[in-house]
């Protein structure tokens, strides 16, 4: 797997800068294969924000309202690509690392996928 990643910046409505970066993944046939073996599809890979359930309606409409201002990536976000656009570049940047730190995680998670059922010598 190979993470591909491009920064980009644009002026905004207002003339301040927005921060775009754009995430996408080259996975091998077989790596694509164990993705859909194991359906990680929708694993979630990076969010930016954890909700706090609510209770009754209310808690439902914080949710709903909250879930639309959260970034999220999932595992066939990084097959389709992605584009994170935020008004901060320091913003970026962090998000940008975390996003390559569960890409990471991720490649080790397929790499163990591929050695079920089977043996793997771990030389020390």
């Amino acid at each position: 797997m190979k993470l591909l990643l491009r920064r980009d910046q644009r002026s905004g409505l207002m003339g301040k800068m927005i921060f775009t970066l754009d995430v996408r993944a080259d996975l091998s046939a077989d790596e694509k294969e164990r993705i859909r073996k194991y359906k990680l599809q929708d694993t979630e890979l990076y969010a930016s924000h954890e909700v706090t359930p609510g209770s009754g309606l209310l808690g439902v409409a914080s949710r709903l309202a909250f879930k639309a201002v959260t970034l999220t990536l999932t595992v066939k976000d990084l097959e389709g690509g992605k584009r994170i656009e935020v008004k901060d570049v320091v913003e970026l940047l962090a998000i940008e690392g975390h996003i390559r730190q569960a890409a990471q995680t991720f490649k080790e998670v397929l790499d163990a996928a591929s050695h079920f059922g089977g043996e793997e010598v771990v030389e020390l």
